[in-house]
């Protein structure tokens, strides 16, 4: 049902400024609150603006740490929908600073919690959590297959049943979210989704070396920066599109009923995995038609040689699968950073 009215925190991101382009799109009022810390902010409002206008959409520039702001905001604009997607977004830089990473993510979550159960209990609430919930997974057996790693003995991937173990203050804040997000529907009856996010990819993603790589590999590969690769480059990952990313969360609103207090896991799956250089090199080199050259380091600790999320659960609880593939995701990434060289 369209008309609804939409609250996204970290609504200025790339996954929010995607979501709140398709919420737009289907006719619906969206309010972003976001403290526009994260690069491309401005430049992601801006281009939603040129798209959409301004007359369904509003901006509350505030922080997920400042609770009597965002209550008044939910309050203020009794939503229908909510997503959770502001955060610190770094393992590295969760490590650095890990007091921040915690008031961020973890209080921050609660705070949204809190404010939902206080002014928007019947709000269908969607929270980004990570496949870092599962930790550095030391125990699960990897082999290698030609130039890649693949798992042992989890040929569908890592599923929702699999331990927790929040390794890293990033996975401790996340996860802490997370488990919140689960209790509270639970114990107050609040509708809530949770989301294991794989590796996001897609146009509007201002990509950093410890965020975000895909994009950092494409950003760096269009304006000749250089590149660097932790480990052999033939660590796995499994990657999704933001187009399908979006599609879920759809899918997940139109059945929150079903899915109140559940936890998916979404990323691209066994069907859509990239080996970190030596296939995604391969496809950079295809598309910039020449060599690209890379510096190897050190494997840095916590660093899986494989991840690859179980999406079976998903496809089944939302009728969802993912339909972009990373040849086509990579090369519209490519194409959107060529022609927008101005933006980094």
């Amino acid at each position: 049902m369209s008309g609804q009215h939409v609250f996204i925190t970290g609504g200025a991101g790339f996954i929010g400024c995607n979501s709140v382009d398709h919420f737009l799109a289907r006719g619906d009022t969206v309010t972003i609150y976001d403290n526009l810390s994260r690069k491309g902010g401005r430049s992601n409002l801006d281009w939603l603006h040129t798209r959409h206008g301004g007359a369904r959409l509003a901006l509350i520039e505030a922080d997920v740490r400042d609770y009597e702001r965002l209550a008044s905001a939910v309050a203020g604009s009794s939503p229908a929908i909510i997503l959770h997607l502001g955060g610190q977004v770094a393992v590295t830089q969760s490590v650095v600073n890990p007091r921040e990473d915690f008031e961020i993510n973890a209080l921050g979550t609660f705070n949204v919690l809190e404010a939902v159960r206080h002014h928007a209990p019947g709000a269908a609430l969607l929270y980004a959590s990570t496949n870092k919930v599962y930790g550095g997974m030391e125990h699960v057996g990897i082999v290698r297959a030609g130039d890649r790693y693949a798992y042992a003995d989890y040929p569908h991937g890592i599923p929702e049943s699999f331990p927790l173990d929040f390794h890293s203050p990033y996975g401790c804040s996340k996860g802490a979210g997370d488990q919140y997000m689960r209790d509270y529907a639970r114990i107050y009856g609040l509708r809530t989704l949770v989301l294991r996010q794989s590796c996001i990819y897609g146009q509007r993603q201002f990509g950093v070396e410890d965020q975000g790589w895909v994009a950092h590999f494409v950003i760096a590969t269009v304006l000749n920066r250089p590149i660097a690769i932790y480990g052999d480059g033939m660590q796995v990952r499994d990657v999704l599109h933001i187009d399908d990313l979006v599609a879920a969360y759809q899918l997940g609103i139109d059945r929150i009923d079903d899915l109140r207090g559940e936890v998916l896991n979404l990323g691209g799956g066994p069907a859509n995995t990239l080996s970190v250089w030596a296939e995604f090199g391969s496809l950079l080199e295809e598309l910039a038609g020449r060599p690209v050259p890379v510096q190897y380091g050190a494997w840095r600790p916590g660093d899986q040689r494989v991840f690859v999320a179980d999406i079976r659960l998903a496809e089944q609880r939302l009728g969802w699968r993912p339909q972009v593939s990373p040849a086509e995701g990579v090369r519209q990434l490519y194409e959107w950073v060529a022609a927008n060289r101005e933006l980094f």
